[in-house]
């Protein structure tokens, strides 16, 4: 397979257009450390875009930053975590749960559309992509977006490349939106809740006034000794969940305590605070206890959203018909789950049972044979699929950019 290394946005047109001219598809990687996530792809050459790694501009006064698409994304987060800023959503760092280097791009991280526990309160990726310029399977440049909210020329635009899995455009450069870092964190934890009383607790305590930012349960003791972060919980035998608030010092220790009080009925809540909740969530967010090099790291992992309400009692009985585990994030409304390896790593009986939930399921790690073989990415109803198909031919016509990564097709 060619390797299209290039150094500008320029030459990304260039190789587009070549590619249109000779119906050569594109795999489009920065670091290549998604590779494993999507339907194998039906791609003769890599569009490498690891140069295209500079920071153009980072204002931390007007909470902007703009990125070449292949800059590394631990750079990025140690220049803004200098400032004291962070991209509020938490972008997801897959490199445990699939087992590769951590060397994730900014272009991956919005490609991939993955957020963490605060997107039940700061929103997802696309909800902090401001701007972006980037290359359509025309072999044109476009922009969509500007650097700051109220300039809303192809706002709308640039949402439709989070989350697309590089099938849409090949992003050169990006604007986000940083914030500033919480002065003080803080978790509670409550012990021994069973899957429902769980949901019931972190629905209370979503729904309650102290703006909680991320709400997690774990009903496995073990899955808590494997991980880092969870480790120091110290729970053997016991389910934990956990509620983290987040803001100023006075304000924190305020809210954990009249929160603590209103959850009495679900028992005694134990605080963790700050650098140790941060290890916490940095854990659940990155699905540690998943992690490829871990006692589970040879099951297919699920992604699961559904509705937080019905999150308790699909993922106990996904763990009853598989003796699968389970991790439950944004109180309920996405599920991790780890199942025992199988040729369809239980597509079948998955996505039954979350359609029935009304939700999706992604296979999010899986061999490449098991991938090849079963959607990847959750089915959708025809008019839906009719327009996200209409979405795409507008953007890339000839499916030159990651053909089939989102959809099984044949090879060419």
């Amino acid at each position: 397979m060619d390797t299209l290394k290039v150094r500008d946005a320029a030459d990304v047109e260039q190789v587009v257009r070549a590619a249109i001219a000779s119906e050569q598809a594109l795999e489009i990687i920065g670091h290549g450390s998604k590779r494993q996530v999507g339907q194998p792809m039906a791609t003769n050459a890599l569009l490498d875009l690891s140069a295209l790694n500079a920071v153009t501009s980072y204002e931390p006064n007007e909470l902007i930053i703009t990125v070449q698409a292949g800059a590394p994304m631990a750079d990025v987060l140690s220049l803004i975590d200098s400032k004291n800023q962070q991209f509020a959503f938490e972008p997801v760092n897959t490199a445990a749960l699939l087992g590769t280097p951590d060397i994730g791009t900014i272009g991956g991280m919005i490609g991939a559309g993955l957020a963490g526990p605060r997107r039940i309160k700061a929103g997802g990726v696309r909800d902090h992509l401001l701007g972006a310029h980037a290359v359509s399977g025309f072999g044109d440049s476009f922009k969509a977006g500007g650097k700051v909210v109220k300039n809303v020329t192809g706002y709308d635009l640039c949402k439709l490349l989070t989350g697309s899995w590089g099938t849409l455009a090949v992003m050169t450069e990006v604007t986000l939106k940083v914030m500033p870092r919480p002065e003080s964190e803080c978790t509670l934890l409550l012990r021994g809740l069973d899957d429902l009383a769980a949901n019931r607790a972190m629905t209370a305590a979503l729904g309650s006034p102290f703006d909680v930012s991320g709400a997690a349960h774990v009903p496995n003791p073990a899955l808590c000794a494997s991980a880092d972060g969870l480790a120091s919980l110290e729970s053997p035998q016991q389910t934990v969940t956990l509620l983290r608030l987040e803001g100023f010092a006075a304000s924190v220790a305020h809210r954990a305590a009249a929160l603590g009080q209103a959850l009495a009925p679900f028992g005694t809540a134990d605080v963790v605070d700050d650098a140790a909740s941060a290890a916490v969530w940095a854990s659940i967010r990155d699905v540690k206890p998943f992690a490829a090099n871990g006692a589970l790291g040879a099951r297919p992992v699920w992604r699961i959203v559904c509705p937080p309400a019905s999150g308790g009692a699909l993922g106990q009985q996904l763990s009853r018909e598989t003796g699968g585990e389970v991790i439950y994030d944004w109180g309920g409304g996405l599920i991790w789950a780890a199942l025992p390896p199988q040729p369809d790593a239980r597509a079948t009986l998955v996505r039954q049972r979350v359609d029935a939930a009304g939700g999706h399921a992604t296979l999010l790690r899986a061999p490449e044979d098991v991938r090849r073989n079963v959607d990847v990415f959750h089915p959708q109803q025809a008019g839906l699929a009719a327009l996200g198909e209409r979405v795409r031919l507008s953007f890339d016509p000839k499916h030159i950019l990651n053909r089939g990564r989102i959809r099984r097709v044949a090879s060419t």
